[in-house]
């Protein structure tokens, strides 16, 4: 199962690969089927990585739109604004930025499908603007004194977040969920299907095309994982250890350490766990100098390959390390001291916020020379 792609080509779209064969998942591509069969508006829901995105498309391409497009749009890779335009196109000259005429994805997509997905990051405003689309399939393009244009496009909406629950908190439009899920798809974890694990190992290493074999220990370790990231890790975990395959044969020593521990201890924290694992591997890549804040944090998180968590473990460890001061994190992590009011929305934005008081008090934790070189030279500004 792949990620989300921007699948908006005229072509038609080949039934993706859905690799698998536990009761869940045959249970699970019999439902999809059956929606395949019917025009009406679907919801597909679960956990980050599961392959929502995919069953979105084997949706489209079992259907009687699979010659038309199938256009994706990620709602939370765009502000209120550009995710209007996104959607319903703008005119020349509309708003800042608006040097050409712009067709939006729903017309795009006419008689085709559009996927929505994240579609609860969506603010209340679009998701009003949303719903009269889906009411009365009008669109009208932002800055345009034109009458609106009409289209026939199937919606299917994906989330990873509890939509019932953030209508009881006044945060989704009730209205709306029910236009959106008049039929329902919940894709099931990867530890609730945990015999396709095998089968995905064996397809992943096969597109990848090297030639190596995981032996039997390191195959029951895998299987005993539980996989928080769902099939969307598993990937990439099989992507790394066969790009870093010493020979042709992936044993225990290989794993990543995050699946050893958990899975021949049984702990339950191995959430945690692998959250302390990518935050570490983040701070020590940004102290260093490898890695860049904003090509590489910001960028993965907003493909949501890092979660709220992974940033909040990041700069808690940063703050510890400067005494609770942004100001200095910027200077800890090589970034330009123009950065400081960007980074403080970004954090405030996706509720990743450090209360920097609590650092404070203590004493920051031991840096490496250069770190506290550049710490030194930040000052004691807020």
């Amino acid at each position: 199962m792949r990620l989300v792609e921007q699948m908006n080509s005229s072509a038609p779209l080949p039934a993706p690969v859905i690799v698998g064969a536990s009761t869940a998942l045959k249970e699970l591509m019999s439902a999809a089927t059956k929606m395949a069969a019917s025009d009406a508006k679907t919801l597909i829901t679960g956990e980050s990585g599961v392959g929502k995105d995919v069953f979105a498309r084997f949706i489209h391409a079992n259907s009687s739109r699979a010659q038309q497009r199938y256009v994706a749009l990620n709602c939370a890779s765009f502000s209120e604004t550009l995710l209007e335009s996104e959607l319903f196109g703008h005119v020349k000259g509309s708003f800042t930025g608006a040097y050409r005429d712009k067709i939006g994805k729903l017309q795009l997509a006419h008689r085709g499908t559009i996927f929505l997905d994240e579609i609860a990051e969506m603010t209340l405003r679009m998701q009003a603007m949303l719903l009269r689309f889906l009411e009365n399939g009008e669109v009208h393009p932002v800055g345009s004194d034109a009458s609106s244009t009409r289209v026939d496009v199937r919606v299917i909406s994906a989330t990873n977040r509890d939509l019932v629950g953030m209508i009881d908190r006044g945060e989704f439009r009730e209205d709306l969920y029910y236009r959106i899920k008049v039929t329902h798809l919940h894709v099931p974890t990867l530890r609730q299907r945990r015999e396709d694990i095998r089968p995905l190992i064996e397809h992943t290493i096969a597109r990848v095309g090297k030639r190596v074999t995981v032996d039997e220990a390191a195959l029951k370790l895998m299987e005993a994982y539980n996989w928080p990231g769902n099939v969307r890790e598993l990937q990439n975990v099989v992507e790394q250890l066969v790009a870093l395959a010493a020979d042709d044969m992936i044993g225990v020593d290989d794993l990543p350490q995050s699946i050893v521990v958990a899975s021949q201890s049984g702990h339950a924290y191995l959430k945690r766990e692998r959250r302390r694992r990518v935050s570490d591997d983040l701070y020590e890549g940004l102290v260093s100098g490898g890695m860049n804040f904003w090509n590489d944090v910001h960028a993965t998180f907003t493909a949501r390959d890092l979660t709220r968590n992974d940033i909040r473990q990041l700069f808690r460890r940063a703050l510890a390390a400067t005494g609770g001061n942004y100001r200095a994190v910027l200077q800890l992590f090589g970034m330009e001291p123009q950065d400081y009011k960007r980074l403080m929305n970004f954090l405030a934005a996706h509720e990743c916020a450090i209360d920097y008081r609590e650092f404070r008090q203590g004493r920051p934790e031991t840096l490496g020379e250069g770190a506290r070189d550049r710490v030194k030279r930040s000052g004691s500004r807020d």
